[in-house]
This record gives structure tokens, C-alpha cells and sequence, in this order.
């Protein structure tokens, strides 16, 4: 075996004891978690991963005790409308910062992404402040609104992927009669198709697991969402309530965990596509 052979060998080896390690750490805590929902009694500690004896109370108790049901009623209607209003966002401006050169135009790239540098938790109270005045406190369009709004700021994977389609179909469209409209629904979409999948899924994502807006804008039992809904469920309390969250965790991971799964080709061509051009 040659040097370089042994080298390249021994530079496999640690990528790989390195992605076990990474691998374990992720997946640990959440079979701890999915094993936790099963486990009869209420202990957070338990002295082995998997439990002598299984049960399903935990999550019986999430929809007789507390209003489960309706939190993810809640949550998919917030996430969804999110998803619908922020894919159409961002792919508009994706789309005019690609394909329209006018006045300023960089300028307000850069200024999107310099705002888009900071977190969105530091401008909370003056979104609160101004949902107060209008009196969308304690409302799901609250929510979609806020979400929906801060999307546009995401739109330089957009432009790179539509910077990726030829102008030449753009051209020739044109020369046909079409107008930008034309062009934009009947060549640039039809083409961007795991652009928009990725866009759908990472904004039905964000909306589905948010808390800490969510929990400042929701007050009500009927109208929290499932984030809001499981932290009140430990809140104020001891560990009693572990394995009744834990049961509760599954069933969030659930369909965001399904919806990777039968999606991630779109996932990874949207987001290696996006990354070619700037």
C-alpha cells in the first residue's frame, strides 16, 4: 500500500468514526425520547434506555386532559397558510432580483441581507406593540402575518436558482408575445419545481415548531399551537409531567419527520441548485 493510499485510508477511517460519533449524539436523545413516551409512570430518569414494559397512556392523556387534538389543528393551519403566503413571497422577489435590472437594485439585496443578519427576536416588541394596535393579539393571522412578512428575506437562494435557468427560454417566450407574467408562471415555475418544494417545506417546518413568538402572541388554551401547548403542559410543574411531553414530542416529529423523508430529493436538488450562482 503506497503512502497517498494509506493517507487517503486513514483520512476514511476519521470521517467516518467522526460521522458515527455526530450520529449518535443526534439520534440518542431522540430515542431516549420516543422510548421516555412509552415508559409507564411519570419519572423523567430511568435506568435504561428501553422500558421493561410498554404502555400508550401518555398519549391517551394528551387528548383527554389537554386540547391536543385542536393545538394541531392550530399548528397545521398556522404552518400551512405560512407556507402557501411565504412561498409566494420569496419567489417573487427571488424572481425580480433575478430577472429585472433597475435603480437600487443591489442596494436592496444588500439591505435585506444585512437585516436578515439579525435575530428575528430583537424587533418582538415592536411587532407586539403593533398587533396590540391593531388588535390581531391572541389571533392565528397574527402569526401567519409575522412569518409570512420576514420570507422575502430569503430569497438569494431563489435568485440563484432562477439565475440558473437559461435566458435564452426567457427570450424566446418573449419573442412569442409572452409577458412577464407569462413567462413567470408557464417557464420559470415549471422549472423550479425542487426550488419550491424546498421553499414549502422549510417555511411549513418553521411555522410548525415555532414557540417563542407564538408563545407571546397566544394566550388562550383554545388557540395555542402544539409548541405552546407542550410547554404549558410542564410549566409551573415538576418532572411529573415528562412522559406526557415526551408523547406529545413524538407526535410533533411525526409529520415533519414523514414530510423529510418523502421529500428530501427535492430538498437537497433546491438547495444545491440554489447555492450555484450568486
Amino acid at each position: 500500500m503506497t503512502t497517498s493510499k494509506r493517507k487517503f485510508s486513514m483520512g476514511n477511517l476519521f470521517c467516518y468514526l467522526g460521522l458515527i460519533i455526530i450520529g449518535i449524539a443526534c439520534v440518542y436523545p431522540a430515542l431516549w425520547v420516543v422510548m421516555s413516551s412509552f415508559r409507564p409512570g411519570n419519572a423523567l430518569y430511568s435506568e435504561t434506555l428501553i422500558p421493561s414494559s410498554f404502555t400508550l397512556e401518555h398519549y391517551s392523556d394528551l387528548f383527554e386532559k389537554y386540547p391536543f387534538g385542536q393545538w394541531f389543528i392550530n399548528t397545521f393551519k398556522v404552518a400551512f397558510f405560512t407556507m402557501i403566503f411565504s412561498t409566494i413571497l420569496v419567489t417573487i422577489t427571488g424572481y425580480v432580483f433575478s430577472r429585472f435590472r433597475f435603480k437600487g437594485r443591489k442596494k436592496m439585496m444588500l439591505g435585506l441581507l444585512v437585516i436578515g443578519m439579525f435575530p428575528g427576536f430583537m424587533s418582538m416588541i415592536a411587532v407586539y406593540i403593533l398587533l396590540m394596535q391593531l388588535q390581531l393579539l391572541n389571533t392565528h393571522i397574527s402569526l401567519i402575518l409575522v412569518y409570512s412578512a420576514g420570507a422575502p428575506m430569503g430569497y438569494l437562494y431563489v435568485k440563484g436558482y432562477f439565475d440558473t435557468i437559461p435566458q435564452s427560454l426567457v427570450d424566446a417566450a418573449k419573442i412569442d408575445g409572452a409577458g412577464h407574467l407569462t413567462v413567470f408562471r408557464r417557464i420559470i415555475l415549471p422549472l423550479s419545481k425542487p426550488m419550491l418544494v424546498y421553499l414549502a417545506l422549510t417555511s411549513f417546518s418553521g411555522g410548525f415548531v415555532d414557540f417563542i413568538f407564538a408563545n407571546m402572541v397566544l394566550s388562550t388554551p383554545e388557540k395555542q399551537t402544539l409548541a405552546v401547548g407542550l410547554f404549558r403542559i410542564v410549566q409551573g410543574r415538576s418532572a411529573t409531567e415528562f412522559t406526557m411531553f415526551a408523547a406529545g414530542c413524538v407526535l410533533v416529529a411525526v409529520p415533519l419527520t414523514l414530510l423529510f423523508i418523502f421529500l428530501q430529493r427535492y430538498l437537497v436538488e433546491g438547495l444545491m441548485a440554489g447555492a450555484d450562482k450568486g
